[in-house]
């Protein structure tokens, strides 16, 4: 006889109602111990987890962990999530520096509808991979996802050849949950043009005279009326580009 059987008919005072027997309140065994004796004897059962309702949120004003796999140093002995591997150990070739530097082509250039001139996230990989060959960089999570107040955002890191580069935090706006994984996307994409600027890629458009040159040699400001609202504004378009469109109509 097990221990618990022992303890149950050891303590146990039948009270006969009708044709059933039942514990009085004062000598009934404890939930957990109970269910230990009507378990059947090949099974062991066990206390259910219990669950944190915070956790049950999968996004909504909570961060995840990085993964483990991302943390595991043994492949190549350096946890890029807090590695500062490489970081100003030497100058990359000249060959690499030519790439990194070169002027930036005005065609690739675009600006925004308030003016902000900008180079499209496709340009910075195509540079890095003309760079340093496709695999030879890459992003590197640095810190956990964070989601709150509509917006989405991580760090990461920036290693080229084995070396950390840069460190960035790439953040985007998102209006529904299911929008949340494309502004993840895109906040890796928002840190990796953040990271190249230590690289010193497309480092004109930060350049105020530069910002300057190319609004007037390339861009239009035009007024628009919003085909909603009739609000009329101010708006900035490249002089090659086609009218600016809906929700706007350029007027004169």
């Amino acid at each position: 006889m097990s221990f618990a059987n022992r303890l149950l008919s050891a303590t146990r005072v039948a009270v006969r109602v009708g044709s059933r027997s039942t514990l009085r309140p004062s000598y009934r065994l404890p939930v957990s111990l109970r269910t230990q004796l009507n378990a059947p004897a090949s099974y062991a059962t066990e206390t259910p987890a219990k669950v944190d309702s915070a956790e049950a949120e999968e996004f909504e004003g909570t961060s995840t962990d990085i993964p483990g796999e991302l943390l595991d140093s043994s492949n190549d002995g350096t946890d890029w999530s807090r590695s500062f591997h490489g970081l100003s150990e030497e100058a990359f070739s000249k060959e690499i520096a030519d790439t990194l530097l070169a002027p930036v082509d005005p065609l690739d250039i675009e600006i925004k509808p308030d003016g902000m001139i900008y180079l499209p996230e496709i340009k910075y990989r195509r540079i890095l991979n003309k760079a340093f060959g496709p695999g030879g960089w890459g992003l590197a999570p640095r810190s956990k996802v964070n989601v709150s107040n509509m917006v989405a955002s991580r760090e990461y890191a920036l290693v080229c050849q084995g070396r950390l580069v840069a460190i960035a935090r790439g953040e985007q706006e998102y209006f529904d949950k299911g929008g949340i994984p494309t502004a993840l996307e895109s906040a890796k994409s928002n840190a990796l043009m953040r990271c190249c600027k230590d690289l010193g890629i497309a480092s004109d458009l930060w350049d105020p005279r530069f910002i300057r040159e190319f609004k007037a040699q390339h861009c239009v400001e035009v007024f628009a009326e919003h085909v909603t609202t009739k609000k009329k504004k101010k708006l900035w378009r490249r002089k090659d580009q086609p009218k600016l469109g809906y929700p706007y109509q350029e007027t004169k």
